[in-house]
C-alpha cells in the first residue's frame, strides 16, 4: 500500500530526500539534519553570565551524584553557541489553530521508493537479531527499522553538533531551561558510567546515535542488543534496535496489533459526534486531530471499512480516526500503538510516515 501512496503522491510533488522536518508539534526532531558551526564572538555579558551559570549547574551535578571529574572534564569546556540558539528559536512551537500542510506532500518528503529499497535491505542484513528482539518485545521488526530509517536515514546521517555544548547553550538560553538542564546533566551521568566524550555528537537539540536518542532517554532505555555488556547506540546496530524496541514497550505498545491502517470513510459519518474529548500530558497538539476511541467491530457498524479490505484478526482492538488534511485527504484507523510511536516524536506526520514506511519494508 505504501509503495501506491508514493507512487500516486510522486506524479504530484518532488521527492525532497530524507531531512525530517519539524511540523505538527513544534518540538525538535530527534533526527534534526542540520548540523551547526560555532559562532565566533560572544559578547563579554553573554560569556561572563554562561560561566556563572555553568558553576549553577556543577552544583546541581554534584547533588545529583555526578563525580567532580567529570564535572571538570566537561564544563569549563563549554562556550556559548548563538547558532543553536538560533536555530532552538527558529523551531518554536506550531502556534494553536495554525492550520496543518497538506498530507500528500509532507507523506513524499519522507517515503520514496528507494528508502523503502534501503529498509528492505537493512531488514535482510539484519533479521537474525530483529527477530530476536521482535520475539522479547513484541515490536516488529519493520517499525524498528522505519524508525532507524527516518531519525537517521539508516545510520548515515547522525549530526555532528558537540552535545555538552548544545545543551549546555539551550539550557542557559532559558526558554526550555528544564528540559536541557537536565538533559545536560545526564550528557555528565553517561561520561561518569564510560560513554566516551568522543561520541557525544548529534543534533543540536541534543539527541544522538543511529535512534537519536536524549541523553536521559539514553540513561533509561538504551539496551545491549549485541551481549556485549554495553549499549553503544552510536555504533552497534543491534544495540539502537533493541534501544527502539525498550522505547516502545516503554511507551505502550501492544504486541500483536497493528499501528493502524487506511480506511474509506463514508460520507455520511459525523465527525463532529466522534470527535475526541481526550486530555493528554504529551502531544496534545498532535492528539487533538484524533476521534474518541471506538473498537474495530463498532467502526465496522459506523460503515468504515479497510482500504486493504482486511480487518484486525481481534474485533475487540480500539482505534481512533484520523483524516488526514488537504486536497487528498485520506482516514486512518490508528491504534495505541500509533501513540507509541507518536511518543517517540509528537508529530502525525512523523507517526504516520514511520507506520507506511515499515508497511513498506515489510511487504
Amino acid at each position: 500500500m505504501v509503495i501506491n501512496i508514493v507512487q500516486r503522491l510522486g506524479s504530484r510533488v518532488a521527492v525532497m530526500g530524507a531531512t525530517i522536518a519539524l511540523l505538527a508539534c513544534g518540538a525538535p526532531s530527534t533526527a534534526q539534519r542540520e548540523i551547526v558551526q560555532p559562532l565566533p564572538g560572544a559578547d563579554a555579558q553573554q560569556t561572563q553570565g554562561f560561566a556563572s551559570y555553568l558553576d549553577t549547574v556543577a552544583d546541581r551535578a554534584r547533588r545529583e551524584g555526578v563525580s567532580q571529574r567529570a564535572i571538570d572534564a566537561v564544563l569549563p569546556t563549554l562556550s556559548f553557541d548563538e547558532s543553536v540558539a538560533a536555530l532552538d528559536r527558529r523551531f518554536a512551537p506550531t502556534p494553536a489553530g495554525q492550520a496543518f500542510p497538506s498530507f500528500g506532500p509532507e507523506m513524499a518528503k519522507r517515503i520514496n521508493a528507494a528508502k523503502i529499497r534501503q529498509g528492505r535491505q537493512v531488514y535482510a542484513d539484519e533479521a537474525a537479531r530483529l527477530v530476536v528482539i521482535e520475539q522479547q518485545t513484541g515490536v516488529p521488526a519493520s517499525i524498528m527499522v522505519s524508525i532507524f530509517g527516518h531519525e537517521t536515514s539508516y545510520g548515515t546521517i547522525m549530526g555532528n553538533t558537540d552535545l555538552p555544548r548544545a545543551l549546555a547553550t539551550l539550557a542557559y538560553e532559558g526558554r526550555r531551561r528544564e528540559l536541557f538542564e537536565g538533559e545536560l546533566i545526564a550528557v555528565l551521568k553517561m561520561i561518569d558510567k564510560g560513554v566516551p566524550r568522543s561520541v557525544l555528537r548529534g543534533s543540536y537539540a541534543g539527541a544522538f546515535g543511529y535512534p537519536q536518542f536524549l541523553p536521559s532517554v539514553f540513561l533509561k532505555l538504551a539496551k545491549d542488543g549485541d551481549g556485549d555488556g554495553k549499549a553503544e547506540i552510536w555504533s552497534s546496530r543491534a544495540d539502537a534496535f533493541a534501544s527502539i524496541a525498550n522505547y516502545m514497550v516503554a511507551a505502550g505498545w501492544r504486541r500483536g496489533e497493528p499501528w493502524g491502517f487506511a480506511v474509506s470513510v463514508p460520507a455520511t459519518l459525523n465527525t463532529n459526534a466522534i470527535a475526541s474529548r481526550e486530555r493528554v500530558a504529551k502531544c496534545a497538539r498532535a492528539v487533538e486531530r484524533h476521534s474518541e476511541w471506538k473498537t474495530m467491530r463498532e467502526w465496522k457498524a459506523l460503515g468504515v471499512y479497510p482500504a486493504g479490505g482486511v480487518w484486525p484478526a481481534d474485533d475487540r482492538v480500539e482505534a481512533s480516526l484520523l483524516i488526514t488534511p488537504g486536497l487528498d485527504a485520506q482516514g486512518y484507523l490508528l491504534t495505541r500503538n500509533y501513540r507509541a510511536i507518536l511518543d517517540y516524536n509528537c508529530s502525525n506526520y512523523y507517526a504516520m510516515s514511520v507506520g507506511l514506511l515499515a508497511d513498506g519494508v515489510r511487504n
